[in-house]
Protein backbone atom coordinates (compact mmCIF):
# COMPACT_ATOMS: atom_id res chain seq x y z
CA UNK A 1 0.00 0.00 0.00
CA UNK A 2 1.22 3.48 -0.71
CA UNK A 3 0.16 7.06 -1.21
CA UNK A 4 2.20 9.97 -2.55
CA UNK A 5 3.45 10.55 1.01
CA UNK A 6 3.42 7.20 2.84
CA UNK A 7 4.85 3.93 1.55
CA UNK A 8 3.98 1.17 4.00
CA UNK A 9 3.14 -2.52 3.54
CA UNK A 10 -0.40 -3.59 4.36
CA UNK A 11 -0.85 -4.02 8.10
CA UNK A 12 2.42 -2.28 8.93
CA UNK A 13 0.73 0.57 10.82
CA UNK A 14 -1.09 0.06 14.11
CA UNK A 15 -4.66 1.21 14.74
CA UNK A 16 -3.35 3.92 17.10
CA UNK A 17 -0.72 6.38 15.87
CA UNK A 18 1.12 8.98 17.91
CA UNK A 19 2.05 12.04 15.83
CA UNK A 20 4.72 14.48 16.95
CA UNK A 21 5.44 17.26 14.51
CA UNK A 22 9.15 16.50 14.35
CA UNK A 23 10.08 13.20 12.62
CA UNK A 24 13.20 13.07 14.79
CA UNK A 25 10.94 13.09 17.85
CA UNK A 26 9.15 10.11 16.32
CA UNK A 27 12.51 8.37 15.99
CA UNK A 28 13.38 9.27 19.58
CA UNK A 29 10.13 7.76 20.85
CA UNK A 30 10.63 4.58 18.82
CA UNK A 31 14.26 4.20 19.94
CA UNK A 32 13.56 5.00 23.59
CA UNK A 33 10.21 3.44 24.40
CA UNK A 34 9.32 0.75 21.83
CA UNK A 35 10.51 -2.81 21.30
CA UNK A 36 10.70 -4.87 18.11
CA UNK A 37 10.52 -1.67 16.08
CA UNK A 38 9.98 -1.69 12.32
CA UNK A 39 10.29 1.50 10.28
CA UNK A 40 7.37 1.73 7.86
CA UNK A 41 7.96 5.11 6.23
CA UNK A 42 10.85 7.29 5.17
CA UNK A 43 9.27 9.16 2.24
CA UNK A 44 10.38 12.83 2.47
CA UNK A 45 12.18 11.83 5.70
CA UNK A 46 8.82 11.78 7.49
CA UNK A 47 9.76 8.79 9.59
CA UNK A 48 7.16 6.31 10.80
CA UNK A 49 7.68 3.34 13.12
CA UNK A 50 5.62 0.51 14.58
CA UNK A 51 6.63 -1.35 17.71
CA UNK A 52 5.46 -2.64 21.06
CA UNK A 53 5.00 -0.77 24.31
CA UNK A 54 4.51 -3.05 27.32
CA UNK A 55 3.65 -5.81 24.89
CA UNK A 56 1.01 -3.79 23.03
CA UNK A 57 1.30 -2.57 19.45
CA UNK A 58 1.45 1.12 18.55
CA UNK A 59 2.84 3.35 15.79
CA UNK A 60 4.51 6.74 15.84
CA UNK A 61 5.02 9.03 12.87
CA UNK A 62 5.96 12.65 12.29
CA UNK A 63 3.32 15.04 10.98
CA UNK A 64 5.46 17.98 9.89
CA UNK A 65 4.61 21.57 10.76
CA UNK A 66 1.28 23.22 10.11
CA UNK A 67 -2.23 22.19 9.13
CA UNK A 68 -1.52 21.38 5.46
CA UNK A 69 1.14 18.86 6.52
CA UNK A 70 -0.74 17.07 9.30
CA UNK A 71 -3.85 17.34 7.13
CA UNK A 72 -2.20 15.22 4.43
CA UNK A 73 -0.65 12.61 6.71
CA UNK A 74 -3.62 12.16 9.04
CA UNK A 75 -6.08 11.90 6.14
CA UNK A 76 -4.02 9.20 4.46
CA UNK A 77 -3.49 7.27 7.70
CA UNK A 78 -7.21 7.31 8.43
CA UNK A 79 -8.54 6.67 4.92
CA UNK A 80 -5.94 4.37 3.36
CA UNK A 81 -4.05 2.60 6.15
CA UNK A 82 -6.89 1.75 8.51
CA UNK A 83 -5.79 3.90 11.41
CA UNK A 84 -8.60 4.50 13.92
CA UNK A 85 -6.99 6.87 16.43
CA UNK A 86 -4.37 9.59 16.08
CA UNK A 87 -2.94 11.36 19.11
CA UNK A 88 -0.94 14.45 18.31
CA UNK A 89 1.90 14.94 20.80
CA UNK A 90 3.46 18.33 20.26
CA UNK A 91 4.58 21.59 21.76
CA UNK A 92 2.71 24.81 22.34
CA UNK A 93 3.24 28.38 23.39
CA UNK A 94 1.31 29.43 26.49
CA UNK A 95 -1.26 32.23 26.43
CA UNK A 96 -2.42 31.48 29.96
CA UNK A 97 -0.43 32.65 33.00
CA UNK A 98 -1.43 29.36 34.64
CA UNK A 99 0.72 27.36 32.19
CA UNK A 100 4.42 26.96 32.94
CA UNK A 101 7.24 25.44 30.88
CA UNK A 102 6.93 21.64 30.59
CA UNK A 103 3.29 21.59 31.74
CA UNK A 104 1.10 19.08 29.88
CA UNK A 105 -2.12 20.19 28.19
CA UNK A 106 -4.90 17.89 27.01
CA UNK A 107 -6.65 19.75 24.19
CA UNK A 108 -10.45 19.49 24.27
CA UNK A 109 -11.05 21.80 21.27
CA UNK A 110 -9.08 23.73 18.67
CA UNK A 111 -10.03 27.27 17.65
CA UNK A 112 -8.64 28.62 14.38
CA UNK A 113 -8.97 31.42 11.84
CA UNK A 114 -7.82 28.89 9.24
CA UNK A 115 -9.90 28.05 6.16
CA UNK A 116 -8.70 24.42 6.32
CA UNK A 117 -12.02 22.88 7.40
CA UNK A 118 -14.05 25.12 5.08
CA UNK A 119 -11.99 24.21 2.03
CA UNK A 120 -11.62 20.54 2.95
CA UNK A 121 -15.24 19.76 3.73
CA UNK A 122 -17.35 22.94 3.72
CA UNK A 123 -17.30 23.13 7.52
CA UNK A 124 -17.87 26.72 8.66
CA UNK A 125 -17.14 26.15 12.34
CA UNK A 126 -14.08 27.89 13.76
CA UNK A 127 -13.77 25.66 16.84
CA UNK A 128 -13.62 21.89 16.49
CA UNK A 129 -13.63 19.37 19.35
CA UNK A 130 -11.35 16.45 19.95
CA UNK A 131 -12.82 12.98 20.56
CA UNK A 132 -14.36 12.84 24.07
CA UNK A 133 -13.89 9.07 24.45
CA UNK A 134 -10.19 9.27 23.65
CA UNK A 135 -9.77 12.32 25.89
CA UNK A 136 -11.37 10.42 28.76
CA UNK A 137 -8.95 7.53 28.24
CA UNK A 138 -5.96 9.88 28.22
CA UNK A 139 -7.14 11.67 31.36
CA UNK A 140 -7.62 8.35 33.14
CA UNK A 141 -4.08 7.30 32.14
CA UNK A 142 -2.63 10.63 33.35
CA UNK A 143 -4.32 10.17 36.72
CA UNK A 144 -2.99 6.62 36.97
CA UNK A 145 0.54 7.84 36.20
CA UNK A 146 0.09 10.76 38.62
CA UNK A 147 0.89 13.27 35.87
CA UNK A 148 -0.94 16.56 36.27
CA UNK A 149 -2.63 17.81 33.11
CA UNK A 150 -4.39 21.02 32.18
CA UNK A 151 -7.44 20.78 29.90
CA UNK A 152 -8.88 23.30 27.48
CA UNK A 153 -8.97 24.97 24.07
CA UNK A 154 -5.89 25.57 21.93
CA UNK A 155 -5.39 28.18 19.22
CA UNK A 156 -4.36 26.47 15.97
CA UNK A 157 -2.64 29.13 13.90
CA UNK A 158 -1.58 29.14 10.26
CA UNK A 159 1.07 31.75 11.06
CA UNK A 160 4.11 31.32 13.30
CA UNK A 161 5.61 34.78 12.82
CA UNK A 162 2.65 37.08 13.28
CA UNK A 163 3.03 40.87 13.09
CA UNK A 164 1.75 42.60 16.25
CA UNK A 165 0.24 39.50 17.85
CA UNK A 166 -2.52 40.09 20.40
CA UNK A 167 -2.70 36.79 22.24
CA UNK A 168 -4.65 38.31 25.13
CA UNK A 169 -7.71 38.67 22.86
CA UNK A 170 -7.53 34.99 21.90
CA UNK A 171 -7.13 34.05 25.55
CA UNK A 172 -10.00 36.20 26.76
CA UNK A 173 -12.51 35.88 23.89
CA UNK A 174 -11.94 32.27 22.85
CA UNK A 175 -10.49 30.82 26.08
CA UNK A 176 -7.40 29.64 24.20
CA UNK A 177 -4.81 28.48 26.73
CA UNK A 178 -2.01 28.45 24.17
CA UNK A 179 -1.05 28.20 20.52
CA UNK A 180 0.17 25.52 18.10
CA UNK A 181 -0.36 24.86 14.39
CA UNK A 182 -1.92 21.44 13.75
CA UNK A 183 -4.84 20.30 15.93
CA UNK A 184 -7.66 22.02 14.02
CA UNK A 185 -6.86 20.10 10.83
CA UNK A 186 -6.46 16.81 12.68
CA UNK A 187 -9.79 17.20 14.46
CA UNK A 188 -11.48 18.09 11.16
CA UNK A 189 -10.16 15.00 9.42
CA UNK A 190 -11.27 12.77 12.27
CA UNK A 191 -14.74 14.32 12.11
CA UNK A 192 -15.01 13.91 8.33
CA UNK A 193 -13.80 10.30 8.34
CA UNK A 194 -15.57 9.19 11.53
CA UNK A 195 -12.33 8.45 13.35
CA UNK A 196 -10.89 9.53 16.71
CA UNK A 197 -8.34 12.26 17.40
CA UNK A 198 -6.77 13.77 20.48
CA UNK A 199 -3.92 16.11 21.28
CA UNK A 200 -1.45 16.28 24.15
CA UNK A 201 0.86 19.28 24.23
CA UNK A 202 3.87 20.27 26.29
CA UNK A 203 4.45 23.96 26.96
CA UNK A 204 7.67 24.85 25.16
CA UNK A 205 7.50 28.63 25.61
CA UNK A 206 5.34 31.27 27.18
CA UNK A 207 4.07 34.43 25.54
CA UNK A 208 3.27 35.65 29.05
CA UNK A 209 6.73 35.29 30.61
CA UNK A 210 8.83 34.98 27.38
CA UNK A 211 10.50 31.84 28.72
CA UNK A 212 11.59 29.29 26.09
CA UNK A 213 12.97 25.78 25.80
CA UNK A 214 15.72 24.67 23.40
CA UNK A 215 15.29 22.67 20.18
CA UNK A 216 17.03 19.69 21.82
CA UNK A 217 14.61 19.80 24.75
CA UNK A 218 11.64 19.90 22.39
CA UNK A 219 12.93 16.79 20.63
CA UNK A 220 13.64 14.57 23.63
CA UNK A 221 12.67 16.10 26.99
CA UNK A 222 8.89 16.28 26.69
CA UNK A 223 8.40 12.82 28.18
CA UNK A 224 5.21 13.17 30.26
CA UNK A 225 2.92 13.53 27.25
CA UNK A 226 4.78 10.67 25.54
CA UNK A 227 4.26 8.34 28.52
CA UNK A 228 0.53 9.16 28.67
CA UNK A 229 0.00 8.65 24.93
CA UNK A 230 2.00 5.43 24.80
CA UNK A 231 -0.34 3.82 27.33
CA UNK A 232 -3.07 3.85 24.67
CA UNK A 233 -1.27 1.03 22.82
CA UNK A 234 -3.62 -1.86 22.04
Amino acid sequence: MNTPHINAPEGAIAKTVLMPGDPLRAKYIADTFLKDVVQFNEVRNMFGYTGYYNGKRISVMGSGMGMPSIGIYSYELYSVFGVERIIRIGSCGAYSPDLELYDTLLVTAAYSESSYALVQSGCKEDCLPSSPELDAELEKIANKLKIHIHKGTIHSSDVFYRENPDFTKLYEEHQCLGVEMESFALFNNARVLNKQAACLLTVSDSLVTNQVTTAAERQSAFTNMMKIALETAE
